[in-house]
């Protein structure tokens, strides 16, 4: 066992902790930061974001060149795809991105080492692999343990079934070695949408259960025209409806569902994916023995300035309070340790976009409609078509909308709804605005 001095150690190599670890470099501090995988880049980068967007751009040129050309007066032979490219196409970003992390690691001097992490009473932190042990001692610990997929109640999944192969996780869904011919989607949020579009679009029969009468979190006119959109492609909704069950068989899945005041009926389905959300992966880390408390959702309690209740202990991204993104954690972990460096670390919480890349997208920022309405908070809205945009209308693009909430006083831009195509990209005009305080105003003096 060896014990070597840092001025910090990263525990979590996602998007917030290597982030974190080149910054601090940046700063002038001697940085280890620790991961559990042979790659680095966390979630994200390996089994999540990334290897989603890449099917779904992928996806998208195929269902493109089959149905949205002919109005162009562009004709074609017959189409077809082959999943084995695409899988290997989506691969081939993958690693390229996560070695660039290890390049930008070796770069700025950090020490990566591999293996899992546990803190101790004492304050270090301990690294196994390969049944060998490294103690690792640091002035501070930083933790950006990330999050994993949350799982149904046995009583409903058994965990048994939960094979990677026909009931799935997100990471399962975004490596199928074929279209499954009907997939049974459990969760009507980012991740469910994303990757039952992408199946949708290459054959699959694609049915959407959630318990919630909206999508996404979005509010009740977003939500509706969003869903009205996926319907015309051939999505199926089972909103305000419960699991009750999942069984399987040698050929088929049952799946039984109750609706809302309705009666107990069973889908059969080849495949199923649990897009139910993700939690904090906070078990087994040696958090309690350390002092450090989480609350009872498992997230690492945590003070204004990322805190927690070990001194000398700090915690971050999707393993903390807020929204599971990427961009949050990277924010959060920059701030951390320019305050440890001297300076002004500061996250501004409420102009962090986030965005479903389904085609129409959805973007938000801000207050939603209905948040602002749950909090008493006065507002206007603002609400324009894409129908009526012209170059929206040259582009195909005509489905949508821009809506805006301004707070009634001084009617300074709280929020922002985008459903339409390269919502994603517009969305960050409103960014802008909202991070210098914009107003209605000056919206449409721009």
């Amino acid at each position: 066992m060896t014990e070597t001095p840092y001025d910090l150690a990263v525990v979590g190599a996602g998007p917030g902790g290597y982030v974190a670890a080149i910054r601090a470099s940046q700063l002038g501090m001697r940085t280890a930061l620790i991961n559990e995988y042979e790659s680095l880049g966390g979630t994200c980068l390996n089994v999540g974001c990334i290897p989603s967007k890449a099917l779904l751009h992928s996806s998208h040129l195929y269902k493109q060149s089959c149905e949205g050309l002919e109005e162009h007066g562009i004709t074609t032979g017959k189409i077809a795809f082959d999943l084995k490219a695409m899988q290997r196409r989506k691969q081939k970003i993958v690693s390229s991105l996560t070695g660039g992390i290890e390049f930008l690691t070796k770069k700025n001097r950090i020490e990566v080492i591999t293996g899992r992490a546990r803190l101790d009473k004492t304050g270090a932190v301990r690294v196994s692999r390969d049944k060998k042990n490294h103690r690792i001692q640091a002035k501070n610990i930083l933790l950006a343990l990330g999050s994993k997929p949350m799982l149904l109640p046995d009583s409903v999944v058994p965990s048994a079934l939960m094979d990677e192969q026909r009931i799935l996780t997100s990471t399962g869904a975004l490596a199928l070695s074929s279209v499954p011919r009907r997939i049974c989607v459990v969760g009507a949020g980012v991740i469910g949408l994303e990757l039952g579009s992408v199946w949708a679009r290459l054959g699959s029969e694609v049915v959407v259960l959630d318990r919630l009468d909206h999508l996404a979190g979005l509010d009740e006119d977003t939500s509706r025209a969003f869903q009205k959109s996926l319907e015309a492609q051939g999505l199926v909704f089972r909103l305000t409806t419960d699991l009750l069950s999942v069984a399987a068989t040698k050929e088929e899945l049952a799946i039984k569902i109750q609706s809302s005041g309705g009666k107990e009926e069973t889908l059969q389905a080849s495949h199923a994916l649990v897009a139910v959300g993700r939690k904090p992966a906070t078990q087994d880390c040696g958090l309690e023995e350390a002092g450090v408390a989480c609350d009872a959702r498992g997230c690492v309690q945590i003070d204004e300035h990322f805190r927690t209740t070990r001194e000398g202990v700090f915690a971050i991204g999707d393993c903390v309070r807020g929204a599971m993104l990427a961009h949050k954690a990277e924010e959060e972990g920059t701030a951390v340790v320019e305050s440890l460096a001297g300076h002004r670390g500061h996250v501004d919480y409420a102009t962090i976009a986030g965005i479903v890349y389904t085609e129409p997208e959805v973007a938000t920022v801000g207050l939603s409609e209905r948040e602002a309405k749950a909090q008493g908070i006065s507002y206007k809205l603002g609400k324009f078509p894409f129908s009526a945009n012209a170059r929206a209308r040259t582009s195909s693009a005509g489905e949508g909308f821009v809506k805006l909430l301004f707070a009634e006083r001084d009617t300074r831009l709280l929020g922002a709804q985008i459903l339409g195509a390269e919502a994603g990209t517009l969305i960050q005009e409103l960014v802008a605005i909202m991070a210098y305080r914009g107003t209605a105003e000056d919206i449409a003096q721009i």
